[in-house]
């Protein structure tokens, strides 16, 4: 099932006795676009402070009662890693909480690739989308790369919150903002990125896939991809009210020359 990241933030994190905070933001791999994290206000119960919830640790999401549930204990996250999360975190830093929660980091997970680009989810994506580069390098200012080599900082692993508002700029030009994710909750995977036009052409907005992105420019606040804006213009709308289904998906595959993987 896909789920509006900005719709989860505010969830309550229950835990096997109790609750415990909200769910403030997600960290995800922009290579992989896979969540990695899920970013917890503990409120008062921890005095503010936020704690890092491996995303792989999800039990069940509840839309009626807005509430996430997760395999732990609250001593068990009381006890957890102290981590800054107002900073980058470090594989280090990672490899800490992950071997504390008893699960082993993949941090070459993510989608699975057939002749070099696609996806093999729910549906089984084949083929690509814009000629998107997988390792395309992210720009960033010198010393931040040297700060972040030092603190050895994983620099792939980002906030949505920091994310959401970027400017999307296709090949040929501005087309609009970041507005959301659509995150599948089987893998918790970023299967779309949610595109609002509105400061191009009123009114619409349309679904791009990760996989389009070949540049994240964190300096200019803008993810570049490789399609143009005609071509996300004449996409299928997409309206947050109503649930992204396979007919939906495969009306888009269809319209990007997506192939279906045979079943």
């Amino acid at each position: 099932m896909l789920w509006n990241a900005s719709n989860i933030q505010g969830y309550a994190i229950s835990v096997s006795d109790g609750e415990i905070g909200t769910i403030s933001d997600f960290l995800f791999d922009d290579t992989s676009w896979l969540v990695r994290w899920l970013v917890v206000d503990t409120g008062n119960w921890l005095s503010g402070r936020k704690v890092l919830l491996p995303s792989s640790a999800l039990a069940h999401l509840d839309s009626q009662q807005k509430n996430c549930s997760i395999k732990l204990t609250k001593q068990q996250i009381q006890d957890s890693p102290d981590i800054n999360t107002e900073r980058p975190v470090s594989r280090q830093m990672e490899s800490s909480a992950y071997g504390y929660y008893g699960y082993s980091p993949n941090w070459n997970s993510g989608y699975s690739y057939i002749g070099g680009l696609g996806y093999m989810g729910a549906f089984g994506w084949v083929g690509g989308l814009g000629g998107a580069r997988l390792n395309s390098p992210r720009t960033r200012s010198e010393q931040e790369l040297i700060d972040m080599q030092r603190n050895s900082d994983d620099v792939h692993l980002r906030s949505f919150e920091a994310v959401n508002g970027y400017h999307i700029h296709a090949s040929d030009g501005a087309i609009g903002h970041v507005a959301d994710f659509l995150i599948e909750d089987i893998d918790w995977s970023m299967r779309y990125l949610v595109v609002d036009t509105k400061n191009w052409w009123p009114g619409k907005k349309v679904l791009i896939s990760p996989r389009s992105v070949t540049e994240i420019d964190w300096n200019e606040h803008q993810v570049n991809v490789d399609v143009k804006r005609q071509k996300i213009k004449g996409g299928p709308t997409y309206d947050s009210s109503v649930p992204i289904d396979q007919a939906y998906e495969k009306k888009y595959l269809a319209y990007y020359d997506i192939e279906l993987a045979a079943a």
